[in-house]
């Protein structure tokens, strides 16, 4: 079969481009992606690609300023001549789920999430943003109810779905009424090593933005000043995280993964905040034999088991989170137990469900 792989954009490697890699090795197969980053791609299997990018590349500034462009966003997918693919897959946390595929086609997608700005984060998004009220905010909330519509509509293009969670397949089921089957995301295991040994700090990482909270972690540690934090990432939260920063608290900014799979491997607990879809990075601690810390809601409550590979906190609030460590500090965890555990994620299972769910849907389709 003829493949083609759509991705939302390729201008940093995170979760979801582990899980783009991870179909590339599966499938050989065209790559379709809005816009691209080949310096941040260096030294990735993107790298010596050919991906094919939208317009939307050409424009000023794109590569850094693409969520600029977002009014633009599903003309730019609605673009893609897809018409000799007998396989269309579509990686989207966005907007690639919206290519235009024909009767004879199979479209599968690897939904990570439905686009949270525009649904679940709407709210949230205005406020950050400043756009609750003015003229900017009455254009901001058109958009948006057009993007909502869209999101539905295009929704009826995909003949399977694919979440990453069951947390995901329930969004899909409320907002999209398409039931998913559940495939978790590839955890690198052999890369994320087992370390027993460990150090006398706590670990969290993260792209700096609103919903993953690392300014609320920041913070819960300011007030255990006997207890030190390790921060890796950056983003536009960067000067807020910093601002809560104290001396127990060290904020290494963007590390590369080398660095970052040393920090895993050797922390005593990974902090996690965010209210996420999947979670790749405290599956990653776990793979490394490392406990987790985590917010008692969404994906997480799928990847972390309470009081053998981690705790959880109720609520996204300081003092929620500083229970949560203090309870965590009170029990023993064995990192065989919380890396044997992590190995039901890895890489060769998340690519044979994969290809025997595409093998079933081909089979069922025709």
């Amino acid at each position: 079969m003829k493949v083609a792989l759509v991705h939302d954009w390729l201008t940093t490697v995170g979760g979801a481009e582990k899980v783009l890699k991870a179909l590339t090795e599966t499938f050989p197969a065209e790559l379709f992606t809005l816009v691209k980053d080949l310096k941040r791609l260096e030294g990735t299997p993107f790298e010596k690609m050919d991906i094919k990018t939208s317009f939307i590349q050409k424009l000023p500034r794109a590569k850094k300023n693409y969520r600029s462009y977002l009014p633009l966003f599903p003309m730019a997918i609605e673009q893609f001549d897809l018409s000799d693919y007998d396989l269309v897959i579509s990686s989207s946390h966005s907007i690639a789920k919206g290519v235009l595929t024909h009767a004879d086609q199979l479209h599968i997608c690897y939904c990570h999430t439905p686009m949270r700005y525009a649904w679940d984060l709407y709210q949230q998004y205005l406020r950050e943003s400043k756009l609750k009220s003015g003229i900017k905010g009455v254009f901001a909330k058109f958009f948006l109810h057009y993007l909502r519509m869209w999101d539905t509509h295009s929704s009826s293009r995909v003949d399977a779905y694919v979440a990453n969670s069951h947390y995901v397949a329930r969004r899909i089921q409320k907002l999209y009424e398409k039931e998913a089957c559940v495939v978790y995301p590839p955890i690198d295991t052999d890369y994320f090593s087992l370390c027993t040994e460990k150090e006398d700090y706590y670990l969290t990482a993260s792209r700096m933005v609103p919903y993953k909270k690392i300014d609320l972690i920041v913070e819960a540690f300011g007030k255990m000043p006997d207890k030190k934090l390790v921060v890796v990432g950056d983003g536009p939260e960067m000067g807020k995280v910093k601002e809560k920063g104290s001396k127990n608290i060290e904020i290494l900014g963007y590390q590369d993964d080398a660095t970052l799979r040393s920090l895993l491997q050797k922390a005593k607990g990974f902090v996690f905040a965010a209210l996420e879809d999947f979670g790749i990075l405290p599956v990653e601690a776990q793979s490394s034999g490392t406990p987790v810390i985590a917010y008692g809601r969404g994906g997480a409550l799928e990847t972390v088991l309470e009081n053998q590979t981690g705790v959880f906190f109720k609520e996204q609030t300081v003092s929620s989170l500083i229970q949560a460590v203090e309870a965590f500090e009170q029990k023993r965890f064995d990192p065989y137990q919380i890396r044997r555990h992590a190995e039901s994620f890895g890489e060769a299972i998340f690519k044979e469900r994969f290809q025997n769910l595409v093998t079933k849907t081909i089979e069922g389709m025709q």
